[in-house]
């Protein structure tokens, strides 16, 4: 930063020597003050703790999800929880060199209590996988019951976790855990989400197969709205980048 001539109105007034050094002097003190202060933030962040958990962990889903989080170094803690599997799925985890702590826990002595206690952030892709000739109402019936028990368990002893629903009909289950969380008195939401990325991803591919270059999958992005159901949901194909 340099020191320029300053003009009170009534003429140049150059700064002496001793205002230069003491203006110098401020200013270095203020850089050290700012790098201090952005060391110590950074520091914090460092030093914070984030706890993930998958609930139905050691199903198709669950299984390559929790690979992913074990391999972010964000996390610091993985916690694993479904009816089987669950500690083996985390064994074999645990041998990634990457920060996070893997812990597998079954239903029980109060496996689902202990796997929740301190998440941040809970991903739930358990329940049944739809099959050939299913209908997303026969899918309900069966997954509805398994949602809004894990629901109670999050309420119960992660109340301030981000909770993230993969667990189909996502259109469904995201307001049964709603429900299970107001009736508890906990819901937030700006903490409650649908995860539907995959339409995102499928509508980038389709489209940049349909524009004849399906390596460029990745350079599209298409919003896709309406939830995951297949009456609902919308890709907006006007707002697609780069344009169609």
């Amino acid at each position: 930063m340099e020191i320029e001539e300053f003009d009170g109105g009534n003429g140049g007034i150059e700064a002496t020597s001793a205002d230069r050094m003491q203006i110098r002097s401020s200013i270095r003190s203020q850089e050290w003050a700012g790098a201090t202060i952005a060391q110590i933030r950074f520091d914090q962040i460092q030093s914070m703790t984030l706890k993930a958990v998958v609930l139905g962990a050691a199903g198709g889903i669950g299984q390559p999800l929790s690979l992913l989080l074990k391999a972010n170094s964000a996390i610091t803690e993985l916690a694993l929880f479904d009816i089987v599997n669950t500690p083996g799925v985390a064994a074999d985890l645990s041998h990634i060199d990457t920060p996070a702590t893997v812990q597998g826990y079954l239903p029980p002595d109060d496996g689902l209590k202990k796997a929740l206690t301190g998440a941040n952030v809970v991903v739930i892709p358990a329940g049944v996988p739809r099959k050939p000739g299913m209908t997303r109402d026969d899918l309900f019936k069966i997954n509805a019951g398994i949602i809004r028990d894990l629901a109670i368990g999050i309420a119960t002893n992660a109340p301030k976790a981000f909770v993230l629903v993969i667990s189909n009909p996502v259109n469904s289950t995201v307001p049964i855990v709603a429900e299970v969380l107001k009736k508890h008195g906990v819901f937030d939401p700006k903490r409650l989400f649908g995860v539907t990325t995959l339409d995102v991803v499928r509508a980038s591919t389709f489209i940049a197969t349909v524009a004849g270059s399906p390596s460029k999958a990745p350079t599209y992005t298409v919003p896709v709205v309406g939830g995951h159901s297949g009456v609902t949901i919308i890709p907006l194909l006007s707002q697609a980048t780069p344009s169609l």
